[in-house]
């Protein structure tokens, strides 16, 4: 199982003079501080919103390649219906050669809707824009020259997309969050699975990721190319009660300013108990709690081969980002590589 962070490059950590600058600095070296801690991977959202630095993930990871020597850099989530997918390839086959071979794209269609807009898209097409746009995509990947025709990008008549990445095959996850008609198209697809779990108890997107294994075994998918990845919101510290104190202001401060948006009620502190409890979402505590917690997800799920703490919380300073990442790489790892 591999473990990463992924992050939304928020602009503010724990300090509200933090500028744009900093905060991207910041970013970069707890990037590398998760190379030298000996972490999997990290991901880089897409947002484009004041209080993110997202909007563009791939020259992020670009940055962070120069950087750093084994860690593999990706996307968490891309918003692939807002993009041209020709674009997208172009740009993380880039990343991949900067990075000799460690670029992978996490696609999806954005639980945040700002980009639909701001690029002139529907949301009422906000299906039907991803499903043509993500066949594109795996068709440049796949080929080196492309014919192709759609409904909302002008046709390509057997022309070469380059560069191409170093990898031969691009590894392309499909983001997702609760609809089964998602986990069924990846499966489809025979694409890796990315399940966005934010909410409730793991364990009740089971019968989805059963949906995703069967529609890939229908599809004639060898069982290990159907991989599993899990995406929750995490955070460890030295101990259970260090990594709540630590934790708890920030959260409930980040989910009662997007309830607001939502129509959500403020977060309470028993709702945060109850998500942090041994089925919850909120992989937050010391080590040993923290890994007995991911393997308890894992078996819940069938299986998963990644997970990625999403440690994004404005109450948590760049220290505290820096000493988790020690922790998740000295302890948490090989806790779990231990028990598996």
């Amino acid at each position: 199982m591999e473990i990463g962070i992924d992050s939304f490059a928020s602009a503010m950590y724990g300090n509200d003079e933090l500028n744009a600058a900093d905060a991207m600095e910041q970013l970069l070296d707890r990037i590398v501080a998760a190379d030298e801690a000996g972490l999997g991977f990290f991901g880089i959202g897409e947002h484009h919103k004041k209080e993110f630095l997202d909007s563009a993930p791939d020259v992020i990871l670009a940055a962070a390649a120069a950087r750093t020597k084994q860690i593999r850099l990706g996307s968490a989530v891309k918003v692939l219906s807002t993009d041209d997918p020709v674009r997208v390839y172009q740009g993380f086959a880039t990343l991949d050669l900067i990075s000799k071979g460690r670029a992978e794209l996490v696609v999806g269609r954005g639980s945040s809707v700002e980009a639909y807009p701001l690029f002139g898209f529907d949301l009422k097409d906000y299906d039907a824009l991803f499903t043509e746009k993500l066949h594109l995509l795996l068709q440049v990947r796949d080929h080196e020259f492309t014919t192709w025709s759609g409904k909302y990008r002008p046709p390509i008549p057997n022309r070469p997309v380059y560069p191409r990445a170093l990898q031969e095959k691009l590894p392309v996850w499909l983001g997702v969050g609760g609809t089964p008609e998602s986990f069924i198209r990846a499966g489809s697809l025979g694409l890796p699975l990315m399940v966005a779990v934010i909410g409730g108890e793991t364990e009740r997107f089971r019968p989805l990721v059963d949906l995703y294994r069967e529609a890939g075994h229908k599809a004639g998918f060898h069982p290990g190319q159907l991989k599993v990845g899990l995406h929750s919101p995490g955070y460890v510290a030295g101990s259970r009660e260090q990594a709540i104190a630590d934790y708890f202001p920030g959260y409930a401060e980040l989910w009662t300013r997007l309830g607001k948006e939502r129509g959500w009620p403020p977060v309470t502190r028993s709702q945060f108990n109850y998500l942090t409890a041994p089925k919850g979402s909120l992989v937050v505590g010391g080590p040993e709690e923290v890994a007995e917690k991911i393997l308890r997800h894992s078996k819940a799920l069938g299986g998963i081969d990644r997970f990625a703490f999403q440690m994004d919380n404005a109450g948590l300073s760049h220290q505290q980002l820096l000493q988790s990442i020690e922790l998740i790489g000295k302890k948490v790892i090989p806790l779990i590589q231990q028990a598996l």
